[in-house]
């Protein structure tokens, strides 16, 4: 399936679970802030129970984090509805994310339309990613490396969005966004942690803001099989 497309229900075993739970999450997303509707639409159609373990399919749709082994999470919906929001709006083409876990947040990129390229460090996790990306037919770029190096040979990139923590901004991962583009990422530590958006503008100049709390797993260097 061609990035460029959006998923449609019936092409992702909706259901498996009741369409009706999947639209009270929604629901609660836009009752939380999320407005944009191809966002929204993306979560429902979605099948988060997928990329989560069979024991837990039944919290799928609920609006947390939730375990996938390694000591990694699959993040909250609203995190992931929130960064995705925030990236769509620079109107990017190619987004790089870093920090592929179980694959959620980067079929969420595919699903609104975009060229999605991810980077895990974790072998075994981006396995089963590329499993449930094949399963869906989605054509998500992926590579075993460390994150935070990013992905040059194919930047620079309209987006990026980094879904585990740092102290600060990794300034690899900044030098590979385009001009016009924007990174949203987690930064800080166990103390506390903020959702950054930093946007290059066209001048050459870098702006920050910060969106919101969050709490993110950290954003580790090297590589595990």
């Amino acid at each position: 399936m061609s990035p460029r497309l959006r998923l449609q229900p019936e092409a992702v075993g909706i259901g498996m679970t009741s369409q009706r739970v999947r639209d009270r999450l929604v629901d609660r997303l836009r009752e939380a802030g999320i407005v944009d509707e191809s966002t929204l639409n993306a979560i429902r159609v979605v099948p988060r129970h997928l990329f989560i373990d069979e024991a837990l399919a039944s919290r799928a749709y609920e609006d947390t984090a939730l375990p996938i082994g390694h000591g990694q999470t699959i993040s909250q919906p609203w995190v992931v509805a929130r960064m995705t929001e925030a990236v769509l709006q620079v109107a990017p083409t190619k987004v790089l994310e870093v920090g592929t876990g179980s694959g959620y947040q980067a079929a969420v990129l595919g699903a609104v339309g975009l060229e999605v390229y991810t980077v895990e460090r974790i072998g075994d996790l981006l396995r089963q990613a590329r499993k449930r990306f094949r399963a869906l037919g989605m054509n998500i770029r992926t590579k075993h490396d460390d994150g935070r190096v990013g992905w040059a040979e194919h930047g620079p990139f309209d987006a990026v969005v980094v879904t585990a923590a740092a102290p600060a901004l990794v300034d690899a991962l900044v030098e590979q966004l385009a001009v016009g583009g924007r990174l949203v990422a987690p930064v800080g530590g166990p103390g506390g942690q903020s959702l950054v958006q930093l946007d290059r503008r066209e001048d050459g100049s870098i702006e920050q803001r910060v969106l919101a709390p969050v709490t993110f797993v950290p954003l580790l260097s090297g590589m595990l099989d």
